[in-house]
């Protein structure tokens, strides 16, 4: 007798609603899905052309978007009460087939994650570009964090006020590089879509967060100098909440366990009330991205820090199915 297939039309379109909604640098959303029936596996492949040749030209940042993808993979299918089975560059000789998930059977008791508010937590989850407020997020909720990172594969390092400091110069330093690079920011502003855009890519214009003007957070340069597009300054928070997201090794099987272990913890913080955001900046220049390596740590290598408090929720931003 045939076993039924794990892996039909009705499951896909679940994993890829839930997989899509990952966070990806500039909403690029640098990923294929590919469904194989014959062998029940879901592929999911690089998309070359959504690349960004300045920012990120050794394309870190696109495997640690599509990790982030295939986390929410794992969830979903979890979900669906199916056992997931993810193979992190399966074929050598496919450089852009970045992973292959098959469903092998009923998922037991031992699956992790088994929090079910993670998977919810995936349409809950979005960027927010506004202030948070100054309320110290608890301890218990930052080792939870610490731990998803961990269980993931990579580390979650949050500094004290000296080291976030030091952090935060380190991005105002990028961020000045930025303005200073025409063709960066040319390379950034394609990826703005206007009020009214059916594009189901890039960051609405309507999403963009207000101007720093106390430059107290380098925010990312859309949010800040774009004098065709200005909008009122406020403040953002006094005390910055910052994480450092660190593998030992820096592979590109490294960049795509990063971005599932960043997924963990951008849902954790999302499960628990907080809101997050991303200062990549100085991981966008090879010098600063080695200068916000913890220090002591040789096999440091860091990936993105992740600013989190509470506050308002995000704007969402638009989705395809790749």
């Amino acid at each position: 007798m045939r076993t039924q297939a794990l892996l039909d039309a009705a499951t896909v379109e679940s994993l890829l609603a839930a997989a899509v909604a990952a966070p990806s640098i500039h909403n690029t959303q640098p990923w294929r899905f590919r469904p194989d029936f014959a062998n029940q596996v879901l592929e999911v492949r690089s998309a070359p052309e959504r690349t960004l040749p300045l920012t990120d030209p050794m394309h870190r940042a696109q495997y640690l978007s599509v990790g982030a993808a295939v986390f929410n993979l794992r969830l979903a299918a979890l979900h669906l009460g199916r056992r997931p089975e993810v193979r992190l560059l399966p074929d050598p000789d496919e450089p852009g087939l970045l992973a292959a998930v098959r469903l092998t059977g009923p998922h037991g008791a031992d699956d992790r994650p088994s929090d079910p508010g993670l998977h919810q937590a995936i349409a809950q989850r979005h960027t927010s570009r506004t202030p948070f407020t100054g309320r110290p997020v608890p301890e218990p909720i930052v080792a939870e964090m610490t731990a998803a990172a961990h269980a993931a594969g990579a580390r979650l390092h949050v500094p004290d006020i000296a080291g976030t400091r030091r952090l935060l110069r380190l991005t105002a330093t990028a961020e000045a590089r930025n303005r200073a690079h025409p063709a960066r920011i040319a390379e950034t502003r394609t990826w703005i879509t206007v009020p009214g855009s059916d594009v189901p890519y890039g960051i609405p214009l309507t999403a963009l967060g207000p101007q720093d003007a106390g430059r107290r957070i380098p925010m990312r340069d859309f949010t800040g100098a774009l004098p065709a597009f200005r909008r009122p300054a406020v403040w953002f928070e006094r005390h910055v909440q910052l994480g450092l997201l660190w593998t030992p090794h820096d592979r590109r099987v490294d960049w795509l366990r990063a971005g599932e272990a960043l997924q963990y913890v951008l849902l954790t913080a999302t499960a628990r009330g907080l809101r997050t955001s991303f200062l990549n900046q100085a991981m966008e220049w090879p010098d600063l991205r080695a200068a916000t390596a913890l220090a002591g740590h040789k096999r440091c290598h860091p990936h993105v820090l992740i600013r989190f408090g509470y506050g308002r929720d995000g704007a969402r931003t638009p989705r395809g199915l790749g």
